[in-house]
């Protein structure tokens, strides 16, 4: 499915955006509600607090928080049904998942937009 992109939520709007999705647990600092411009808030598709307070945005730790992170995803059936609404909003259209990390690289939104697509397979 190609209707499902990643984005920080301090880069700019735009309407090519379509949905707006933040996906992480605690709300960005620095960053008002009307300028995310969100359409949703799922909190329920972030890692449980534990895992990321371990992970601590760690890149030495990313492979362990990924492998943990998807266990997550496929055991918790909160963050079951997060990834559920997920994939059933880029059903209708285009989806931004938000998320505030610095490192576009090393962060939890990667690990869940691998996921998404692997299971649209």
């Amino acid at each position: 499915m190609q209707n499902i992109f990643l984005k920080r939520i301090y880069e700019p709007y735009e309407q090519s955006d379509g949905l707006r999705i933040l996906i992480d647990r605690l709300w960005p600092r620095g960053i008002s509600k009307e300028a995310a411009n969100l359409d949703e808030w799922v909190k329920e598709a972030a890692p449980s607090s534990e895992l990321r307070k371990w992970f601590c945005h760690k890149p030495e730790l990313f492979e362990e928080f990924k492998a943990h992170y998807q266990n997550e995803l496929r055991t918790n059936p909160l963050q079951k049904k997060a990834v559920e609404q997920i994939i059933g909003e880029a059903r209708e259209g285009r989806v931004t998942l938000l998320y505030g990390a610095k490192d576009p690289i090393y962060n939890h939104a990667v690990v869940l937009l691998d996921c998404i697509k692997k299971s649209i397979r």
